[in-house]
């Protein structure tokens, strides 16, 4: 298993996608662990351990991988992957810091991440299910949200490519290298061309699986 400095797991959306792909995982696992404990007798009574957050995410990440739904940032297919320096923290605004955004951008894509900041870990938040701050929908609300509460004028075409184009610019937190996982959300041409570095850039806001520190 591959050793990663985790900053954010959604559990929610690998728990749903693990039941889809492999609802037995758990079972077998937690069988598997209680066989291996008595053939090399390291305990005779014992409760296995149900398998943990890590070894359920790797999973996910290996059949999405295997079944070629695992795009890059310039290239996303249904998920993509990447490694960038990201600045990233809670969207200030009605979110309340519910919302947890990374910001970043490659050569030709300007990237959003956002999830509930209750699967940054320790951040000591409770999960809850009683909404979903990774859906699109409440995702771009919490965008707009934010803009609103910075002041920063609400376009009246494209809004949703805008607000992603110009949400990177509310983090205040220092730049760190980080690799994901992400669920792609929205995706399209820049709604501002005439801000950008180069011409041609896309904006692609995503929902992450996991954001780690990288090497």
């Amino acid at each position: 298993m591959t050793v990663r400095y985790y900053l954010y797991i959604s559990d929610a959306k690998v728990d749903m996608l693990l039941g889809q792909i492999d609802p037995d995982f758990e079972r077998r696992s937690t069988t598997e662990a209680g066989l291996s404990l008595k053939l090399f007798n390291v305990r005779r009574s014992v409760e296995a351990r149900v398998p943990d957050r890590t070894a359920k995410l790797e999973r996910v990440l290996r059949h999405l991988d295997k079944s070629g739904q695992t795009g890059s940032v310039d290239e996303p297919g249904p998920y993509f992957r990447g490694s960038l320096s990201m600045q990233w923290g809670p969207l200030p605004g009605e979110s309340g810091g519910t919302l947890v955004y990374f910001g970043g951008r490659t050569g030709q894509t300007i990237l959003g991440l956002g999830g509930a900041g209750s699967h940054v870990l320790g951040s000591g938040a409770p999960q809850t299910q009683d909404f979903a701050p990774s859906s699109a929908p409440t995702l771009l609300a919490g965008l707009a949200s934010a803009l609103a509460a910075d002041g920063a004028e609400m376009p009246a075409d494209q809004p949703s490519l805008a607000w992603v184009h110009t949400a990177g610019r509310l983090l205040r937190g220092r730049p760190q290298t980080v690799e994901f996982v992400a669920r792609r959300l929205l995706t399209g041409p820049s709604p501002y061309p005439e801000l950008d570095a180069r011409p041609g850039m896309r904006v692609l806001l995503g929902s992450p699986l996991y954001v780690a520190l990288a090497d």
